[in-house]
């Protein structure tokens, strides 16, 4: 099973294996007889093309590789595929990729591609190279030159006889061989590039790239894990300087435009470019004699370790040989880093001066908008008349009320507070009354109530004296009653 084929099945939910004989059969008719399950097929053949494209399963080209020491030293980058990522080849090596040991090849492919170009999903790379308007028509179609052949006009009307007399329904075209462009990746590649350059830069000079710096710095704008090919940046970078806009471009150098800019690639561009990308190359060179005097360091003291001062003595004069290199490597990018820092003052002193002078005209055409100092002055003196005016014209109606005594408004006042002060008055007095006469009944209350306790102490005292004098009595002192 190759990696696409792979890939898809485990990745697309529209490919599970219920739906795979659907997939692969020749479901071409169903244009006419079932829309919606054509239209389900077709869509899910372009997605999951799109799909592997974006993650670099689906080139033909061959894997190309960066060129880099073993990924096992420190420092180093990872290899990454470099593939197409834009581009889809329709050919036969594409229908043996997406083979399956059960079903075969898809036979409705050629239509799916069909349907891609007539709805601009995909687009034929030489009719997208010579035709800047393609994407935004609505229905084109490509004219093989081979398909005028008489063989071929023949052939297809015995197709239509045969399908008029027969009945014979519509079958699939078979894969032309071309390279199609995969509209959905360009838009969001670019789309993304623009993001990452516009979004982060801190000067103009930020936006300005020589192409080899531009493919290092966004080969893996789509897929970390690999890299886009030569004719991906190709079509990138016509897309973005022809379709959308955003680049000016030379064939050497790029620069990303700014707002409210249109200008072109200048001179300066050109050695602002030339002198990044040099940079860069120097750099690279530097860490790359770093990791040589380890590695020579090492191989020395392994030597040593083996009792062999030969070798030992080898990497130490390699080593040598290699510090001289990685000091003039050194100073030389000291002074390429300087000429840039320079460039970038000037260059930013420059947009400060184009900035201070277009405020100076704004600041112009301001001044010219208010007249002058003299105007300003007439402007205020007019406006204090006016408010003079305004007071005169209120004190003229104040002049026209009614005349009020004022001593008739604090006679009235005084008798207000007075008449306040003496209900005030009143209600307090009434409400001490109220509290004396209840003081007074809670007294009487509790006299009463003394009196009664006091009173029947006496009875039970003057009884209980009686019962101690019958007590005392004898029986002859009692009286006698007659009989």
């Amino acid at each position: 099973m190759s990696d696409l084929l792979n890939y898809i099945l485990n990745n697309e939910d529209a490919f599970r294996r219920n739906r795979l004989p659907s997939l692969y059969s020749d479901f071409t008719p169903q244009k006419k007889t079932n829309p919606d399950g054509f239209s389900v097929n077709v869509a899910a053949w372009e997605q999951a093309l799109n799909r592997a494209a974006k993650r670099g399963y689906t080139s033909s080209r061959g894997v190309r590789v960066r060129s880099a020491s073993t990924g096992s030293q420190k420092g180093v980058l990872p290899q990454r595929k470099k593939t197409d990522h834009l581009l889809l080849r329709a050919d036969e090596s594409l229908l043996r990729d997406l083979e399956t040991p059960e079903w075969g090849r898809p036979v409705a492919l050629g239509t799916v591609f069909d349907e891609a170009m007539r709805k601009n999903h995909m687009v034929p790379l030489p009719v997208y190279k010579t035709n800047p308007g393609c994407l935004r028509k609505s229905q084109w179609r490509v004219l093989n030159p081979g398909a005028l052949s008489p063989w071929n006009v023949m052939s297809w009307g015995a197709r239509q006889l045969r399908g008029f007399v027969v009945g014979e329904s519509e079958s699939s075209p078979k894969l032309q061989g071309q390279e199609l462009v995969l509209v959905e990746n360009l838009q969001e590649a670019a789309d993304l590039a623009i993001k990452k350059a516009t979004g982060s830069h801190t000067s103009k000079m930020d936006l300005i790239y020589s192409r080899e710096s531009f493919v290092e710095s966004y080969a893996s704008i789509l897929h970390d894990a690999t890299e886009l090919s030569g004719a991906d940046f190709d079509i990138l970078l016509l897309y973005l300087s022809r379709d959308c806009g955003a680049i000016a471009y030379d064939g050497r150098t790029i620069k990303f435009k700014s707002s409210n800019e249109s200008t072109g690639i200048t001179q300066q561009d050109t050695t602002i470019a030339s002198i990044k990308y040099l940079l860069s190359t120097v750099s690279k060179q530097v860490t790359s004699l770093e990791m040589k005097m380890n590695e020579l360091t090492a191989s020395a003291k392994t030597a040593l370790m083996n009792k062999n001062r030969i070798s030992a003595s080898s990497a130490l004069r390699s080593k040598k040989l290699v510090e001289h290199n990685l000091s003039q490597r050194l100073n030389t990018l000291a002074q390429l880093e300087e000429v840039y820092s320079r460039i970038e003052q000037a260059a930013g002193q420059v947009e400060i001066v184009q900035v201070m002078e277009a405020s100076t005209g704004v600041l112009r055409g301001l001044h010219a908008q208010l007249g002058g100092a003299e105007r300003v002055e007439d402007v205020v003196e007019e406006l204090r008349e006016e408010m003079a005016k305004v007071d005169e014209v209120g004190n003229i109606m104040n002049e026209a009320a009614p005349v009020i005594d004022e001593g008739e408004i604090d006679d009235e006042l005084e008798a207000l507070e007075k008449s306040d002060r003496e209900a005030k008055e009143e209600t307090e007095a009434a409400a001490t009354r109220e509290r004396l006469a209840e003081l007074d009944s809670i007294k009487r209350a509790v006299g009463e109530t003394t009196h009664h306790v006091s009173g029947k102490q006496d009875v039970d005292s003057q009884l209980a004296e009686s019962i101690g004098k019958l007590s005392n009595m004898s029986v002859e002192d009692r009286p006698v009653h007659a009989k």
